[in-house]
């Protein structure tokens, strides 16, 4: 066991089949755990449904409510660590994400000495398809803004496909993550940086979501933009607890 990709859902029926065949066929033996936060649409059965075609490769850790991306990831992250996975990815159930792009997030751990790898939209090689002008200004804008705050030296910090080492993971404090959406990808991201681990950003092609509906909000974009405050001002100050090294 060495790789393993964590997608979360809430009411993906339309996707879940289908992106895990796309993983599954790329005959890479990445493992794939799914969180579902209850979907009332039937997502996570369909997942059980295929245990028997993809026997000791796919996982489900069904939850009794949506509780929110960061603590799906949170979850995920902590299940992995436990089964003893060496690398750990997060990728969105829609194919915004190219499965294909996986590979290359892998060889950037790999082989390429990165300790995260982010597929990202803005670095040369990388954009974004079929999203409308509105949806550009606040991911670009956003991106722009948290480099600004936390002169964290990422292109794409609110970036969802993304390969962790091990290592990364055991060494945050994931008790004291608690955002939700952007300031999720925002914080752990931040959290690795300034632990000094290495981040390589990989150009990705990410393309908006052909089916199911998309899960911004207002309220994740406000948590975006006061937690990115919030976490350059703790850091400031020297109280940024979610540096302190598991023992």
């Amino acid at each position: 066991m060495e790789k393993i990709v964590i997608i979360p859902t809430y009411n993906e029926k339309e996707n879940i089949a289908n992106i895990l065949q796309a993983i599954f066929s790329l005959n890479q033996q990445f493992h794939v755990l799914v969180i579902d936060d209850g979907s009332p649409d039937g997502t996570a059965q369909i997942v059980k449904d295929l245990f028997a075609k993809y026997p000791n490769q796919l996982f489900i850790e069904e939850r009794t409510g949506k509780l929110g991306l960061g603590t799906a990831y949170i979850h995920g992250f902590k299940w992995c660590l436990k089964n003893g996975y060496e690398f750990i990815f997060e990728m969105d159930a829609d194919f915004s994400h190219n499965p294909k792009d996986l590979i290359n997030l892998y060889n950037a751990c790999k082989e390429g000495n990165a300790d995260v790898a982010i597929g990202s939209r803005y670095v040369p090689g990388g954009k974004i398809e079929n999203w409308p002008l509105d949806r550009h200004i606040y991911s670009r804008g956003g991106a722009i803004y948290t480099k600004l705050i936390t002169w964290m030296p990422v292109n794409d910090p609110t970036a969802g496909f993304v390969c962790y080492k091990r290592k990364v993971l055991e060494t945050i404090n994931l008790n004291t993550i608690n955002f939700v959406g952007y300031a999720f990808q925002i914080e752990m991201k931040f959290a690795a940086w300034k632990l000094g681990f290495k981040i390589k950003e990989v150009p990705i092609v990410f393309i908006d979501r052909k089916e199911g509906v998309s899960k911004m909000s207002k309220g994740i974009i406000k948590e975006g933009v006061f937690g990115v405050l919030s976490m350059q001002w703790q850091s400031i100050l020297g109280s940024y607890n979610k540096l302190k090294r598991r023992k």
